[in-house]
């Protein structure tokens, strides 16, 4: 095996990346070496390249660093204490490293660690030739699956959570946000049973997808009549589920009085900064349930997707959109962040 490999690296404290010639890792004993065929582009990864405020707090005292956390690849090679994956495997991975000892960890919580790492974070990520991963987070796949949607399994797992945290089988479920996250809901939701699904969004080409998903409509949050749409829907009363994938105060505000007395919100998007909460009339006098979704249960969640997967009923090539060379990484940030949005999910195929 070389010496070297192919990594794009966050290599200085401003926004961009560059592809270097990087070590391999070496790997630990309870850790394998995988060599990654795909792996695909998240929000994370855009603010990293970006290098926003949270970035710079995160990552910077890190420097340089390889991106990447989204991935599927064959295990090349293991430690001495791994016992459950072998070489040639093929695996993708939980992102969230669990410390095992937490009282979170404990109680069966791994993915609210209380001394969580990410990959691709807080270590090394998977925009690489090669990654080192603790045995603990691989998951072993299916080699029928196409290395892209693997890879895609990590984000596709926080649809899952978001979408069957409680039963959505003939319940009405309202979707904000048409990032891939959104998109993955959508489908999630229509297979699982759902009885209508809505979608809400602001690039045409993602609604477009989300149709491609299963969603019975969308509308485009800067023009529709969101709210006289689904109360007159409902019968005034409300949807049944809510999914916040966006994590803004407009869509906070929205979804807390579209959702139905007895109603559930599940609140995965990440806000910019703090978000103002009705809390009397929006959830108490409502009976809501909130619902944070952090990740996806370890795992929990896998076993879910897997199924899902292997039914053929949950369908993913909409969402991902792009598979490019290693090489065009930037292009496939541009793809991701020039206005109008031309992507869903951007694979890198090595």
């Amino acid at each position: 095996m070389a010496e070297k490999m192919r990594a794009v690296v966050k290599a200085s404290p401003r926004e961009g990346a560059e592809l270097q010639q990087v070590p391999i890792p070496s790997i630990g004993p309870d850790e394998a070496l995988v060599k990654v065929a795909a792996s695909t582009v998240c929000g994370t990864d855009v603010h990293i390249y970006q290098w926003n405020e949270w970035a710079q707090g995160r990552i910077g005292p890190r420097i340089p660093q390889t991106m990447g956390h989204e991935f599927a690849g064959t295990v090349v090679e293991v430690g001495k204490a791994c016992r459950r994956v072998k070489t040639g495997d093929f695996v993708s991975a939980e992102t969230h490293i669990p410390c095992m000892t937490c009282v979170p960890c404990l109680t069966g919580q791994m993915h609210i660690c209380s001394n969580l790492k990410i990959l691709g974070v807080d270590c090394n990520g998977s925009f690489a030739e090669y990654i080192a991963v603790p045995e603990l987070v691989l998951w072993k796949n299916d080699p029928a699956i196409p290395p892209e949607f693997a890879a895609a399994q990590e984000p596709l797992g926080n649809a899952v959570y978001a979408t069957l945290v409680e039963p959505v089988t003939a319940r009405t479920v309202l979707i904000y946000g048409d990032g891939p996250a959104g998109l993955f809901a959508v489908g999630v939701a229509r297979v699982s049973g759902a009885a209508r699904v809505w979608l809400v969004g602001l690039s045409p080409m993602r609604l477009e997808i989300g149709r491609q998903m299963g969603a019975d409509a969308v509308f485009d949050a800067s023009k529709d009549k969101v709210e006289e749409f689904i109360l007159d829907q409902t019968k005034g009363g409300g949807v049944d589920v809510v999914l916040d994938m966006v994590g803004r105060q407009s869509v906070l505000d929205q979804g807390l009085r579209l959702v139905r007395k007895g109603g559930r919100y599940s609140a995965f998007g990440l806000p910019d900064g703090r978000l103002s909460i009705d809390l009397t009339n929006g959830v108490i006098f409502k009976g809501v349930r909130l619902l944070g979704i952090n990740g996806r249960l370890m795992f929990e969640t896998w076993v879910q997707m897997s199924n899902l997967l292997a039914s053929g009923r949950l369908d993913i090539r909409p969402v991902i959109t792009h598979r490019l060379p290693l090489e065009e990484f930037a292009h496939g940030f541009d793809l991701l962040t020039h206005e109008p949005i031309q992507a869903g999910k951007v694979a890198l195929m090595l």
